[in-house]
């Protein structure tokens, strides 16, 4: 079987998505709640500039990525994809932000090759230096921008992600959709290179 080298998004992606609203209605005195979070940009959402979420940020985001939960079922994939594969962690979160990232993978158990915090959204420099077979992400924006440099996308479904998916981007509910979708890639891929 081909190994693959599938990279994968933390927040929202192996975390639940919306596990920050609590901090940040505390914080800010807002009722968000997560039929609300349609876009992406946090501080849109809460209606406040960026200065003030990056302050928010600033003072409680490692605290918020200490405590998120992980979403059912990413141990478990994780786990059978491990034995195969090549999991590559490749994040947003910036570089301070990796002590904290490191125990919340250690804590959950989660079995990775590399773990890439890149401080942008701009992800597609680390896939091709990866060789990125696959994807999973949850950040529409991301999605689109990876797929139309050729990478095959999971977009994992989000209230805030609800965009057309282009040519390369699947959509998936949730971990056990992710788990068929690259246990039916294999076989393709595998059919591919005994049909040439």
């Amino acid at each position: 079987m081909n190994q693959l080298n599938l990279c994968i998004d933390i927040d929202g992606t192996m975390t639940e998505a919306y596990d920050w609203i609590p901090m940040a209605n505390d914080y800010f005195n807002t009722r968000i709640t997560p039929e609300k979070v349609k876009i992406y940009e946090i501080h849109k959402i809460l209606g406040i500039h960026i200065e003030a979420y990056n302050e928010f940020y600033r003072l409680h985001g490692e605290l918020m990525h200490e405590e998120v939960r992980i979403r059912i079922g990413v141990k478990d994939v994780l786990d059978r994809l491990y034995e195969n594969h090549r999991i590559h962690i490749v994040s947003a979160r910036e570089d301070r932000m990796k002590n904290v990232t490191e125990k919340w993978l250690r804590q959950h158990e989660i079995p990775k090759h590399t773990l890439s915090l890149l401080g942008t959204h701009n992800k597609v420099s680390k896939a091709q230096e990866l060789c990125c077979d696959l994807f999973v992400e949850d950040r529409y924006e991301n999605a689109v921008q990876l797929a139309s440099y050729g990478f095959n996308v999971l977009l994992i479904d989000c209230n805030y992600n609800q965009g057309h998916c282009c040519s390369g981007i699947t959509r998936v509910m949730n971990w056990l959709e992710i788990d068929d979708y690259i246990e039916d890639y294999v076989q393709i891929c595998k059919y591919s290179q005994i049909a040439t």
